[in-house]
C-alpha cells in the first residue's frame, strides 16, 4: 500500500507541473499579444496554452479522486485493524518505546482486571512483575539498537490486584518508512496463565514422587528400545555407588553386578515375565555395590509395550534397596525378643517386610495377618481375625507328618528363645501344600507378661527341593546313583564308633565290610571307550543293589571299585553275599556296539568291630584281601583276619568257576 501512495503521490505532482506549465504557455501568450506579433502568432499561443491548461486541469482532477479513494482504503483499513484488535480473543498493545502503553483491546485490559483507560495511563513496566522486567528492557535496547525486529518469550504480568499472570508476547517493530527509525511496538499477549500452573502440578506432582521413591530407598528404571538402552535414575544408580549418567545406555550391564549365584534365578524371572508367563517382573538378588560388596535388592518391573510381533519395547520398574530387611531376618530371634506390645508399632513394622507375618494375642486368636500371610495360608486376613490360629495356619513337620505345636511358651526368668524350624510343610485349608520356613518368637512386654506370638514364615518350597538336590549330589556318585566314598566312609566312621562305645568284636557286631574290585574292567574300556565303561558300570551298581538287602549300603570308591558294608548277617553270611555278588556280575549280559563283553568280580572282606582299628585302616585289609583274592586266580572271595595288623594268616580265598 506505501508504494501506491507513493506512485499516486508522483502522478499528482506531475499534473501540478503540467497545470504549471500550461499558465506559463497562457502567460506567454498573452505577453506575446502585447508585443504587437502577427495574429496567426497570437492564436497558436492561445491554442497551445488552453490544450496545455485543460489537460493539466483533468489530470489534477484524476489526482484528486486518486486521493480521496486512497483516504477511504486507509480509513477502512483502520477500521479493520481496530474491529481485530477490539474483537480479538487475546491482548493487542501498542507500546512506545518509553515502555507507555499507547492502545490496547478489551481483551488484554481484562486479562489485567484494568478498564482500557486506566491500562492505557501506565507503562509496560508497571504492569510486569518485577523478576521479569529485565526481559522488557532487554528487548527495548535490541529495538533501539536495531538488534531486534520482532520478538517472542514469555514473562508475567501484575493484575490490579496484584496477582501474577504469566503470558506469552509475540510482536514486532514498526519502523519509520523512509529512515527506519523505531516508532513502536505492537504486542499480542496470550494468556497462558492456565498452561504454566497445569505445568507447576505436574512439576510439583513428579517432585513428590521422586522424594516418595527416594525417600523410600527406591530407585527407578526405565528400559525403552526406541531410544536404545535403559536409564536409571538418580536413585538407582546412588544406591549402587555410581554417578548420575555412569551406567546409561547398556539394557543387559544391570546383569553383570548380580552375584553370580543369583543370576539364573533373576533370568528365568526376567524371561518367564517377557513371555507373558508373568503378570510382572519380581526378584530379590545381590548386586555388586561400586566399591566391591554385595547389597540385597528388590526388583519389581513391567513390560508396558510391545510392537506387532510382541516383542518388548518399553518396560520400568523399580529397585529397593532391602539389605536391612536381609539383616533383620537373622536378628529376628533377637528383635522378636525386644518388641513391646505396643500393636501399632507392631503391626507397621511387620507390613513393612516380604515374609508372611501371623500374630497372635495371649489367647492364641489371630490379630493379624500381612498380605504375604493371607497369601500362603489362602485364608483372607479379615476372616482370619478373631479366630483361632489351628483355624488358620497348620504346619506339620516334613518328615514326621506331626503337627508342629505353636503354644506359649514357659515364661521364666530369662527371654524367651524363638522357636525356628526349617523342614515344616504349610498344609491349606484346599488340603494343598507348600514347603515353609518357620520362626515362631513370642510377645514379652517390659513386665515379663506373655502377650502372644509372631509368626514369621516364607514359602521354601523351591529352597527345599534345591536343598534336597545338592544333598544327594554331594552323598551320591553321579555316574550310578550310588553313595559316593566321601558319604560312605561318614556312615562308616558312625558304624565303628557305635561298636566301640558298644565294645564290640568283628565276629559280633554283624557289620562286615565288602571291597569290590572289576576284572576284565579296562579291556571294556580299551575296546569300547569310555561310554561303554559307564554304562558297564551303571550295571553293575544294579547287580550289586539287587543282591542285597535294602539296609546294607553300597557305595562307589571310584573307578571300578565299590564298597559295601552288611548291616545284618554273620562273617559265612558276608562269603555268602559276596558270592552271590561275583555270580550276578559275571552272569551280566552286557554288549556295546554288537560285541559282548564278559567281566568278573574279587572280593575282599573285613569285618567291623571295636578293635578292627580306625576306617582307613579296615578298608585297607579288605583292598589287601582283595588283591589277594586277584593273585589267587581272580573271581575269587578273601577274607582278612581281625587285627590291626596284616600278616600271612590272611584266610585263603575260595576259588569260584568265574577264575580266569
Amino acid at each position: 500500500m506505501g508504494r501506491g501512495l507513493t506512485g499516486r503521490r508522483s502522478f499528482g505532482h506531475a499534473g501540478l507541473a503540467l497545470l504549471v506549465a500550461g499558465l506559463c504557455v497562457v502567460a506567454a501568450s498573452i505577453l506575446l499579444s502585447r508585443l504587437d506579433p502577427g495574429t496567426e502568432a497570437v492564436k497558436l499561443c492561445m491554442q497551445v496554452s488552453v490544450a496545455v491548461a485543460a489537460g493539466a486541469l483533468f489530470i489534477a482532477a484524476l489526482c484528486i479522486r486518486r486521493i480521496s479513494e486512497d483516504r477511504r482504503q486507509i480509513a477502512e483499513s483502520e477500521q479493520r485493524f481496530r474491529r481485530a484488535m477490539e474483537d480479538s480473543a487475546i491482548g493487542i498493545a501498542v507500546v512506545g518505546l518509553d515502555g507507555r502503553i499507547l492502545q490496547t483491546n478489551p481483551a488484554f485490559a481484562a486479562m489485567l482486571g484494568y478498564s482500557r483507560a486506566e491500562i492505557e495511563a501506565l507503562t509496560f513496566f508497571q504492569i510486569t512483575h518485577p523478576d521479569d522486567i529485565q526481559i522488557g528492557r532487554d528487548t527495548m535496547a535490541g529495538l533501539k539498537a536495531g538488534t531486534v525486529n520482532s520478538f517472542h518469550f514469555e514473562k508475567r504480568y501484575l493484575r490490579k490486584d496484584g496477582t501474577p499472570v504469566w503470558a506469552h508476547l509475540a510482536g514486532s517493530v514498526i519502523r519509520d518508512e523512509r529512515s527506519g527509525r523505531p516508532l513502536y511496538l505492537v504486542s499480542q499477549i496470550e494468556d497462558i496463565d492456565a498452561r504454566k500452573q497445569a505445568e507447576a502440578r505436574i512439576a510439583e506432582a513428579e517432585t513428590r514422587w521422586n522424594f516418595a521413591l527416594a525417600g523410600a530407598g527406591q530407585g527407578v528404571w526405565d528400559l525403552d528400545m526406541r531410544k536404545g538402552g535403559t536409564t536409571y535414575s538418580e536413585t538407582w544408580v546412588k544406591m549402587l555407588g555410581f554417578d548420575e549418567g555412569e551406567l546409561d545406555g547398556d539394557p543387559n550391564c544391570w546383569l553383570t553386578m548380580i552375584h553370580p549365584d543369583d543370576r539364573q534365578t533373576v533370568a528365568e524371572a526376567d524371561r518367564a515375565h517377557l513371555d507373558g508367563k508373568t503378570p510382572y517382573f519380581e526378584a530379590e538378588f545381590r548386586m555388586r555395590h561400586k566399591d566391591g560388596h554385595w547389597i540385597w535388592i528388590l526388583d519389581r518391573g513391567k513390560a508396558i509395550e510391545r510392537d506387532e510381533e510382541g516383542r518388548l519395547v518399553r518396560a520400568i520398574g523399580s529397585l529397593t534397596d532391602i539389605t536391612r530387611r536381609k539383616e533383620a531376618e537373622a536378628r529376628l530371634t533377637v528383635s522378636a525378643a525386644m518388641l513391646a506390645d505396643e500393636k501399632e508399632r507392631l503391626r507397621v513394622t511387620l507390613q513393612s517386610i516380604g515374609d508372611a507375618v501371623i500374630c497372635t494375642d495371649a489367647a492364641n486368636r489371630v490379630t493379624f495377618m500381612n498380605p504375604v500371610a493371607e497369601k500362603l495360608t489362602g485364608v483372607a486376613g479379615g476372616e482370619a481375625l478373631g479366630k483361632m490360629l489351628g483355624h488358620v495356619y497348620w504346619a506339620v513337620d516334613e518328615e514326621t507328618g506331626h503337627r508342629i505345636g505353636v503354644t506359649r511358651p514357659a515364661i521364666g526368668g530369662g527371654q524367651a528363645p524363638a522357636d525356628q524350624n526349617s523342614r515344616a510343610v504349610l498344609i491349606r485349608r484346599d488340603d494343598t501344600r507348600c514347603s515353609i520356613r518357620q520362626v515362631v518368637s513370642p510377645i514379652i512386654n517390659e513386665r515379663n507378661e506373655f502377650c502372644g506370638l509372631v509368626i514369621v514364615f516364607q514359602d521354601f518350597t523351591d529352597a527345599r527341593a534345591l536343598q534336597r538336590q545338592l544333598a544327594h549330589a554331594a552323598a551320591h556318585d553321579a555316574l550310578t546313583g550310588l553313595a559316593n566314598r566321601s558319604s560312605f566312609i561318614r556312615a562308616m566312621e558312625d558304624l565303628v564308633d557305635q561298636a566301640r562305645k558298644g565294645g564290640i568284636s568283628g565276629t559280633d557286631s554283624g557289620y562286615q565290610f565288602m571291597f569290590i574290585d572289576l576284572d576284565h574292567f579296562k579291556l571294556v574300556n580299551d575296546t569300547g571307550g569310555h561310554a561303554a565303561g559307564d554304562a558297564l558300570l551303571k550295571r553293575v551298581a544294579e547287580a550289586v543293589r539287587g543282591v542285597l538287602g535294602p539296609e546294607d549300603m553300597v557305595a562307589r570308591l571310584g573307578g571300578d571299585e565299590f564298597a559295601v558294608v552288611l548291616k545284618s548277617g554273620s562273617a559265612a553270611g558276608a562269603k555268602i553275599a559276596a558270592r552271590s555278588i561275583i555270580d550276578a556280575i559275571r552272569g551280566l549280559d552286557f554288549a556295546w556296539d554288537g560285541r559282548p563283553h564278559v567281566i568278573g568280580a574279587s572280593i575282599g572282606l573285613a569285618a567291623i568291630g571295636a578293635s578292627c582299628g580306625e576306617v582307613d585302616e579296615i578298608i585297607a585289609r579288605a583292598d589287601a584281601a582283595c588283591y589277594a583274592a586277584k593273585a589267587a586266580g581272580r573271581g575269587c572271595v578273601c577274607v582278612a583276619p581281625d587285627g590291626e595288623v596284616m600278616d600271612d594268616r590272611m584266610e585263603p580265598p575260595e576259588p569260584l568257576a568265574a577264575a580266569s
